[in-house]
């Protein structure tokens, strides 16, 4: 692994979702508790931000240009060139308690996107799929906080984590017909606080060999897990709460890793990076993200 590099020193308040635009060459990213989009072309260093109405939280490649944002008001899209956000599908949901969480395009063009449960007493989330402008609910419960979103290189299994519970979980998927079937776990994580925590499954990737890299929220570091869920690396980071990791750059090779910086005063006095945009070269390409076909 290469030396880890800050390509964004702006502190996000929920930095979230980064995901690299090839057609631009760009990574673009949000700021959840922020309400913003943001932009910056690798090749120039020219950064953009487009203020949303609601918590923006996911986002993909549209396959006509521009981004599509999950919101917690519902799915727009972002023309980059004009700045206009236009209306796609409404929030299908209670929104004064839950909002729209991480996403991911599979194979077929269609937007997977999942729910936090904000009371957090239950584990009341959601799945939520938009294709072709609908939006349909996959499956709701067994999750409190949706996270971890991504597919195998061969478009049939779907990983999925519950950051509450600590779990990543695996399904099997039919790109044809949309359908995750066969949820089982991959890997839980400790719970205990108290003895060698090493944080709970945030935001995800998949590289081209298949296996699946998250980031450990309050565990500062990233954990890359083969597809049996056997560790296979364990990567330091200067911030404690990394929040999610994109392959990007014209090689699929640069880790791009976004960061919470809305944390206690003594956190991020230990951790001076937090909410910012880190990156670092890694041996093995990631996946281009398909886009979604509206």
């Amino acid at each position: 692994m290469s030396e880890i590099t800050v390509v964004w020193q702006d502190r996000m308040q929920v930095g979230e979702c980064p995901l690299w635009e090839p057609r631009e060459q760009a990574l673009y990213w949000v700021d959840i508790d922020g309400f913003a989009v943001h932009r910056l072309v690798a090749t120039t260093g020219r950064h953009d931000a487009w203020p949303m109405t609601a918590e923006p939280s996911a986002l993909a490649r549209h396959a006509a240009g521009g981004v599509v944002v999950a919101t917690r008001a519902g799915f727009v899209h972002l023309d980059p060139a004009t700045g206009n956000v236009t209306p796609v599908a409404p929030a299908p949901f209670d929104q004064t308690k839950a909002r729209f969480n991480d996403g991911k395009v599979d194979p077929a063009g269609r937007f997977w996107v999942g729910t936090i449960y904000e009371p957090r007493d239950q584990p009341a989330a959601e799945m939520y799929v938009l294709e072709k402008g609908q939006v349909r609910l996959a499956w709701s419960g067994g999750m409190t906080n949706s996270n971890g979103l991504g597919f195998s290189p061969d478009g049939t299994t779907m990983y999925h984590a519950d950051t509450t519970s600590h779990t990543i979980r695996q399904l099997d998927f039919d790109a044809s017909s949309g359908s995750a079937t066969n949820l089982r776990t991959l890997v839980e994580f400790s719970q205990d606080k108290a003895n060698n925590y090493g944080g709970r499954p945030d935001g995800a990737a998949v590289d081209s060999e298949g296996n699946y890299w998250v980031a450990m929220f309050e565990g500062g570091r990233i954990v890359k897990l083969a597809p049996d869920g056997t560790q296979l690396d364990d990567i330091a980071l200067p911030v404690r709460c990394p929040t999610m990791v994109a392959f990007g750059g014209p090689d699929l090779r640069t880790l791009y890793i976004t960061s919470a910086g809305k944390r206690p005063q003594a956190e991020l006095d230990q951790y001076p990076l937090s909410g910012t945009v880190l990156a670092l070269r890694v041996p093995v390409a990631g996946l281009e993200q398909p886009a979604y076909v509206g």
